[in-house]
């Protein structure tokens, strides 16, 4: 009876010790995490102080520009707080045109309104983001037996439609999204442009782009409606989807 009473409560012990382990202790445990933790985390805290920000970010945004070949990374610590910009990492590499995706293997980097849904510490390309493609609109717009899918955020600068940064610059990017996780941001949001809406340069070739698909134009405008909203507000709008797939943005 002892032996059993003992057992019991070593199982109540370890259930509580796991009920208390953070989701960025669980990533910490991952070999290459705790690696880029120890490279990288100080540095980190540095610029954020040298920035006048809270480290850890309780709340990041990511967003990408497929032209420019940029990814933004933004960070606040409550939803009362604007974003401000942490820092702008080159995309290294780029599949594909402008434009949404809508088939497997088209080689087209999604472009739209996602969210985080992966964390992949054992990655094929050092660590990896997972991202939401198909969404609610992909779901209706894109080929509905081979939409396509495993989109990623992802180090060592090779791509087939994914979303590449260097491996150090992924290191930096997992490790705030993890502390952001951790501290209940369950939905990092990840929007993709097809341009940077206020370069000149980048919107003459969107226009050219376009020019002769008035559907891509309308979607372009969809896009350029949420970036222009945070633009001004340094917040994230309401986005829905409506039955024709088209993104509604709501204030």
């Amino acid at each position: 009876m002892k032996r059993v009473c003992v057992l019991m409560l070593a199982l109540v012990i370890g259930f509580y010790s796991y009920g208390q382990t953070s989701f960025f202790d669980v990533q910490r445990a991952q070999p290459r995490v705790a690696y880029a933790i120890r490279l990288k985390e100080d540095t980190l805290k540095k610029q954020f102080a040298a920035a006048g920000l809270q480290w850890p970010a309780k709340q990041i945004y990511v967003r990408s520009f497929k032209y420019d070949s940029q990814l933004e990374v933004w960070v606040r610590n409550s939803s009362a707080e604007p974003y401000k910009l942490f820092k702008t990492y080159k995309v290294c590499a780029m599949a594909g045109s402008l434009g949404p995706k809508r088939i497997a293997g088209d080689y087209q980097v999604p472009e739209g309104f996602y969210y985080i849904n992966e964390f992949n510490p054992r990655s094929n390309y050092h660590l990896s983001l997972g991202i939401n493609y198909p969404n609610a609109s992909d779901r209706i717009l894109s080929d509905s037996l081979r939409p396509g899918g495993d989109i990623y955020i992802h180090g060592s600068c090779v791509t087939t439609g994914c979303i590449p940064i260097l491996d150090p610059q992924i290191e930096e990017l997992y490790i705030l999204a993890a502390n952001a996780k951790s501290n209940g941001q369950d939905f990092i949001p990840v929007h993709i442009f097809p341009v940077r809406f206020t370069n000149p340069k980048s919107m003459e070739y969107l226009s050219r782009v376009t020019k002769d698909d008035q559907d891509l134009q309308r979607f372009a405008v969809k896009l350029k409606e949420v970036f222009d909203y945070f633009e001004k507000a340094k917040k994230l709008p309401l986005i829905s989807v409506n039955p024709e797939g088209e993104y509604i943005m709501m204030d």
